[in-house]
C-alpha cells in the first residue's frame, strides 16, 4: 500500500503556517537561553571576578586599511554590528506575515498594529510623567518595545493551553514595536547627519533594488552590498542597525521557482533510466543542474535566510547580547530612584494599558477584527507580558543613557521584565484553567 495515500492530503496553507511554527519555536528555545546568559551576567558583575568580566567588553578591536580606521569597543560590535543581523531577521518575519502569512489581511494586521502603538505612546507617556524634565528624560525611548523570545518563551510553557491567535497576536505585536523603536533610534539617537554618506547608503539600496530586478540571486553578493550600506549608514549619523530592517522588508517573499516548474524539472532528472548520466557535458547533466537551482530557488529568499540565520540570531548573538549588556553591579552601583521607578512604572502599568486600550479603541472603531477565540481575558494577560522588554530596552538604554545612569535604567528594566513575565504568565494559568473548568 502506497503509505503518500494514507495520510491528509497536504494544502496550500501548510506553506504558511509550518514556517510561524518553527519561528516560534526557535524563539521559545531562544528565550530560555537568553535568560540563562542574563543569569550568568549578572552573576559575573556581582563577583569577585566583576571588574575584568566589565572591562572585557570595552576592549577595542577593528581594522586599519592605510587612512581608513574602524575601530570600537566589543560591546559596540555586538550592539551596532551583530543586532543589525536581529533587526534583519525581525523584518523578514515581518514581511513574510504580512505577504503570505495571517497579517496578509489588512484588517487582521491593524490589530497588533494598534496595540503596538498603544504599547509605545502610553509607557513612554508615563516615564516622561514621572521623570518630567529631569535627568535621563531623553531616553523615553527605553520604555517603547517588548522582548520577543522571552514573550514567546513564556507563552511555550503554557503549550496547548494558549491559541494561536494569541502567540500570533504578541509576536506580531512585537516585531511591530521592535521596527517602531529602531525607527526612533535611527532618527533619534544618532550623531549629526552626514549627507555624503547617507546618499551613499541610499545608493547601495538602489543598487541591491536593481540588481534583484537583474535577476541576481546570489545571496554572498547581497550580504557583501549589505555590510558596504552598514558601514554607510554607520558615517551617516543614523544608527545603522537601520540596515537590517530596510534590507529584511526588501527581501522577496515568494520563489523565483514554481511548484509546477519545479516538479517539470524534476520529473526530466527522473526519467533517465540508472545509469553513469551525470558526468561528462551531457544533457542529462545539465538537467541535474537546473534541478539544483530549482530545488534550492523553490523556497523564497526570506525562508531559506530565516532558517540559515534565525538560530545564530537566538542562539548567538542574543545571549551574547545579553551578556555584553545585562551585568549589573548592584552592591557596587549608585541607582536614581526616580529613574529606575519610572523606567519599571513604563513598562509594568504603562505597557499593557496602551496594548489593552489602542485594541478596544481600534475594535469598537471596527477598523480591525478580533479573532473569536482572542478573548478580551486573554487578550489582557498577554497585555501583561508586553512589559517585558528586556533585549530591545537595554538596546536603546546602551545610547540614551549616560554611564552615570545606565544602572538605574538596566535594574529598572530587568525589574519590569521579571514583574510583567509573572503577571502575565499567572493571568494565563488563571484565564486557561477556568476556562477548561
Amino acid at each position: 500500500m502506497n503509505e503518500s495515500l494514507s495520510r491528509l492530503p497536504k494544502v496550500p496553507a501548510d506553506r504558511l503556517t509550518k514556517p510561524f511554527m518553527r519561528f516560534l519555536r526557535i524563539e521559545a528555545m531562544a528565550g530560555a537561553v537568553l535568560l540563562l546568559s542574563t543569569l550568568v551576567a549578572l552573576t559575573l558583575a556581582n563577583s569577585s571576578w566583576s571588574s575584568s568580566f566589565l572591562a572585557l567588553w570595552d576592549i577595542h578591536a577593528g581594522i586599519n586599511l592605510g587612512g581608513l580606521e574602524i575601530s570600537r569597543s566589543l560591546k559596540h560590535w555586538i550592539n551596532d554590528g551583530l543586532m543589525t543581523l536581529f533587526f534583519f531577521v525581525i523584518a523578514l518575519e515581518l514581511k513574510r506575515e504580512l505577504v503570505l502569512g495571517e497579517l496578509r489581511d489588512p484588517r487582521a494586521a491593524l490589530l497588533p498594529v494598534a496595540a503596538a502603538i498603544g504599547g509605545m505612546v502610553v509607557p513612554v507617556s508615563v516615564f516622561l510623567l514621572i521623570v518630567g524634565g529631569g535627568p535621563g528624560a531623553s531616553g523615553w525611548g527605553t520604555v517603547m518595545s517588548t522582548d520577543t523570545a522571552f514573550v514567546i518563551g513564556c507563552l511555550a510553557v503554557l503549550g496547548s493551553r494558549i491559541p494561536e491567535s494569541l502567540r500570533l497576536f504578541l509576536l506580531s505585536l512585537a516585531i511591530f514595536d521592535d521596527v517602531g523603536a529602531i525607527l526612533v533610534v535611527a532618527v533619534g539617537y544618532g550623531g549629526a547627519l552626514n549627507w555624503l554618506a547617507l546618499g551613499a547608503a541610499g545608493a547601495g539600496l538602489v543598487a541591491v533594488a536593481a540588481i534583484a530586478r537583474l535577476g541576481v540571486r546570489s545571496i554572498p553578493v547581497y550580504f557583501a552590498m549589505g555590510g558596504v550600506i552598514w558601514l554607510a549608514f554607520d558615517a551617516s549619523g543614523i544608527h545603522a542597525t537601520l540596515t537590517g530592517v530596510i534590507l529584511g522588508l526588501m527581501t522577496p517573499a515568494r520563489s523565483w521557482v514554481s511548484d509546477r516548474r519545479l516538479h517539470a524539472i524534476l520529473d526530466r532528472v527522473v526519467a533517465y533510466p540508472p545509469g553513469d548520466h551525470w558526468s561528462n557535458d551531457t544533457a542529462a547533466r545539465d538537467d541535474l543542474n537546473k534541478a539544483g537551482i530549482a530545488t534550492r530557488e523553490a523556497l523564497s529568499p526570506i525562508e531559506r535566510l530565516e532558517i540559515a540565520l534565525h538560530p545564530w540570531v537566538a542562539f548567538g548573538i542574543l545571549p551574547l547580547f545579553a551578556l555584553a549588556n545585562a551585568g549589573v553591579p548592584m552592591i557596587a552601583a549608585k541607582f536614581d530612584p526616580t529613574l529606575t521607578t519610572a523606567i519599571f512604572a513604563a513598562f509594568v502599568a504603562g505597557k499593557p494599558v496602551g496594548v489593552i486600550l489602542f485594541s478596544f479603541l481600534a475594535v469598537n472603531s471596527r477598523l480591525v477584527i478580533r479573532p473569536s477565540e482572542l478573548s478580551w481575558g486573554l487578550l489582557a494577560a498577554g497585555g501583561l507580558l508586553t512589559g517585558i522588554g528586556f533585549t530591545m530596552a537595554l538596546f536603546i538604554a546602551e545610547l540614551a543613557f549616560d554611564s552615570a545612569l545606565l544602572n538605574s535604567v538596566k535594574l529598572g528594566v530587568m525589574v519590569a521584565s521579571v514583574i510583567s513575565a509573572a503577571a502575565g504568565f499567572l493571568a494565563l494559568i488563571w484565564l486557561t484553567s477556568s476556562r477548561r473548568q
